[in-house]
């Protein structure tokens, strides 16, 4: 939560989802100040959420968009559900302003818990339990 728990990191990764790769874009689409954005990025260029990339428009000097690392694209379950949980429950139709479907197919995303062998999960059906990693460092 340090690294994605602010406003306006989530913001950021969930712009750089809809494509968004430029700074001024960032700012603008967020609507946050240019010194936020700034900050926001650089801590998550740290992290390895996101990559510098340079670019250079023709005539212009070498500038840099920022693109998601996989780290980044790991976040999408994460940024979905936080989505929909968003249009569910905040929206007075229970819709948001944007519908997530599948590119090829046009069907609505989903964004489920399921255990390894594809089984829907809810809360009732999950527990938790200490890594055998962590037991052993545990231990010691």
């Amino acid at each position: 939560m340090d690294v994605v728990g602010t406003r306006s990191a989530m913001l950021l990764i969930r712009e750089a989802f809809y494509g968004t790769t430029r700074f001024d874009d960032f700012a603008a689409r967020v609507g946050i100040t240019d010194a936020i954005a700034s900050a926001r990025l650089k801590e998550l260029v740290a992290a390895g959420i996101f990559a510098k990339r340079p670019y250079r428009e023709p005539g212009q000097r070498t500038r840099y968009e920022y693109v998601l690392t996989p780290m980044g694209q790991d976040l999408l379950p994460a940024v979905l559900a936080l989505m929909r949980w968003g249009d569910r429950y905040l929206q007075t139709d229970g819709e948001g302003p944007l519908a997530v479907v599948e590119d090829s197919t046009g069907e609505p995303v989903e964004v489920r818990a399921r255990s390894a062998s594809g089984a829907d999960l809810d809360a009732d059906g999950i527990r938790l339990r200490v890594n055998r990693r962590s037991a052993a460092v545990q231990r010691r």
